[in-house]
């Protein structure tokens, strides 16, 4: 969200409690100039909100008395941002920011426009965040607003749906399912759902889903998911799909402090004492991925020394990445652009 459109929602939420505000003190709660704050004022004005004015050195500003406020001017995707985003932040790790994001999704929900009111209300309902999950690894996916709507009522409503899917393999087939919930993994989207033509749950990533899911108009009694929630379902799926690197190390330091930095991306492993490290502590860590710069990255989050065990691959990178690093901290870093490196045109094609 843009700064100033997430501003002007904290202006909305201040004005909304009722009170007078004094104009140095509003600003100031913003992190703006009084002029700046005049502005953002003068925006929801525009916008239909009936916001009052005192002059002088005393002076502040209000919500009129009694005003029933009009709805939010957002478009479709504008309001899928709004509750996605607050609902991220909700389910995230910093402090403080949980129950201020679920206050605020809740405000922003009561002054949409009925038709987007309803439709984000099916989608806050039937999402399962997935905590901890890093989504470093997964590549943004462009999700269309209309179909992540479109499924959260079908999931809401228990409305059987159609939709062309593509599997990983570029396989395209016709699907014909039951939604359960949708799950939001890192930076994808999952509909959990019984495959009606396999006979069997499935999780489906949305951005392989071709066109619209389309409402068949037929309703079902809710199945029991084979799992604790949806997104153990999902995850449980994710596990078993093949990667192509099993990555191994070991890390000099207790496998205690090495869970607390990246246990939640990785399987740390107590190893025994026997050819440990002067400070008599190592662990051994695990991953499967399809990449291995993040490893890399897991493994220097650490702060501890590590050796790394395989694959050979990984060591490789790991060499050149001392060399690149050892270059930087000498400052004797050769000068050749990232296009000369490579393969980059000089007008930014490949």
């Amino acid at each position: 969200m843009a700064n100033t459109s997430s501003r002007t929602l904290r202006l909305l939420s201040l004005l909304q409690t009722h009170r007078f505000w004094p104009g140095a003190e509003l600003a100031d709660r913003l992190g703006v100039s009084v002029r700046t704050l005049r502005r953002d004022i003068d925006r929801l004005r525009d916008l239909g909100y009936p916001v009052e004015a005192q002059r002088g050195t005393e002076g502040g500003y209000q919500l009129a008395a009694g005003a029933a406020l009009p709805p939010l001017v957002v478009d479709d995707e504008e309001a899928v941002a709004l509750v996605v985003g607050l609902q991220a932040a909700a389910q995230g790790p910093v402090a403080g920011v949980a129950e201020s994001s679920v206050r605020a999704l809740a405000k922003v929900v009561r002054v949409l426009p009925a038709r987007l009111r309803h439709r984000v209300e099916a989608l806050r309902e039937v999402t399962v965040p997935a905590p901890g999950w890093d989504g470093a690894a997964a590549a943004p996916d462009g999700v269309d607003p209309d179909l992540l709507t479109g499924l959260a009522l079908a999931c809401r409503d228990a409305e059987r749906v159609r939709f062309g899917y593509t599997a990983g393999s570029g396989e395209r087939s016709e699907r014909h399912a039951e939604p359960h919930r949708l799950v939001m993994l890192g930076r994808r989207w999952y509909l959990v759902a019984y495959d009606l033509t396999r006979h069997d749950w499935r999780s489906f990533r949305l951005d392989r889903i071709t066109g619209a899911a389309r409402p068949t108009g037929a309703r079902f009694r809710p199945r029991e998911l084979p799992a604790a929630d949806a997104a153990a379902f999902v995850r449980a799926g994710i596990g078993q799909l093949p990667t192509p690197y099993r990555v191994e190390a070991v890390v000099r330091a207790p496998a205690e402090a090495v869970r607390a930095r990246i246990g939640r991306w990785v399987t740390v492993e107590e190893l025994p004492e026997e050819g440990a490290g002067p400070d008599g502590d190592r662990c051994r860590v695990v991953m499967s991925t399809d990449s291995l710069e993040w490893p890399l990255l897991a493994l220097g989050m650490t702060g501890a020394e590590f050796e790394v065990i395989g694959p050979p691959e990984l060591h490789d990178l790991l060499v050149e990445w001392s060399e690149r690093f050892l270059r930087a901290a000498a400052g004797t870093v050769p000068f050749r652009s990232f296009a000369d490196r490579s393969g980059m045109a000089p007008d930014g094609r490949w």
